[in-house]
């Protein structure tokens, strides 16, 4: 459905069921998927690719040219999975030459004024809650939950399950599964609950919440405190930890004594 006063590009290639509200504007060399919903006064410049059962609220820019001095003019692409819903006033810029593309995943939501700058992947069910701004070349995995007014500078990663408390500066990589806080941003913990709610066993939290104590709270150096649990445990789990530490050339975030598990 088509409301009046829309811009469509007759080369976009829209899909099945697809409604798009009035004011609107859509570049031609866009792809949007079934039964997506777009609001009044969105934009989706050329590059998007969008996928079904999406809907974009009012205001939204998606896949507009990056704001990076480099950027030349390349083409390359914006690309939104399904299900995910991006609410009012959210900007996602395409990609650069780096990358080529900016990737926001599946089942996501975007809250209003989030900012996801150019080269960024963003996984699969994750929530950036109002206001959070992306810089350049950021990853999200998987079920990350950003909470608002977060700030994340450029090359940063954020590990899966993990979740960042409101209105912190991410500057250092976020392994997976654990809570993160205050100002500098620093370990408050693993993420229990939300590990619960996704269904993984007691005796994988337990590994997990075993692991980041050695590393966080016992005053063990990084390669140290790995050492350490490599020795007793080497589930899959803690490989999967493992990994992404040795692979965080910024380092990782810090651990606090007085962190509250």
């Amino acid at each position: 459905m088509t409301f009046p006063m829309t811009n469509i590009h007759p080369d976009a290639r829209i899909g099945a069921n697809v409604s798009v509200s009035s004011f609107t504007t859509i570049e031609a060399d866009v792809e949007i998927g079934d039964n997506t919903w777009i609001g009044p006064n969105v934009t989706i410049c050329d590059g998007a690719r969008i996928g079904s059962n999406c809907k974009i609220f009012p205001g939204a820019v998606v896949s507009a040219v990056p704001q990076d001095l480099k950027y030349k003019g390349e083409k390359t692409l914006t690309i939104i999975g399904n299900n995910t819903t991006i609410r009012e006033c959210v900007t996602i810029n395409r990609g650069t030459e780096a990358l080529g593309r900016t990737e926001v995943g599946n089942n996501c939501l975007l809250m209003a004024y989030v900012h996801v700058a150019h080269d960024c992947i963003v996984g699969n069910n994750v929530i950036l809650a109002n206001s959070v701004n992306l810089a350049g070349h950021v990853t999200i995995d998987d079920w990350a939950i950003l909470e608002g007014y977060v700030g994340v500078s450029q090359f940063i990663r954020i590990g899966k399950h993990s979740f960042i408390a409101g209105q912190t500066g991410v500057r250092k990589n976020v392994p997976p599964y654990v809570k993160a806080a205050r100002e500098p941003l620093s370990y408050a913990g693993i993420n229990s609950v939300g590990l619960k709610r996704r269904g993984y066993s007691d005796n994988d939290i337990n590994d997990i919440q075993e692991f980041y104590r050695v590393l966080f709270l016992r005053g063990h150096s990084v390669s140290n405190a790995i050492a350490i649990v490599e020795e007793n445990n080497n589930s899959e789990i803690i490989k999967e930890i493992i990994n992404f530490i040795k692979e965080s050339d910024k380092g990782i975030i810090k651990g606090l004594s007085s962190s509250n598990e």
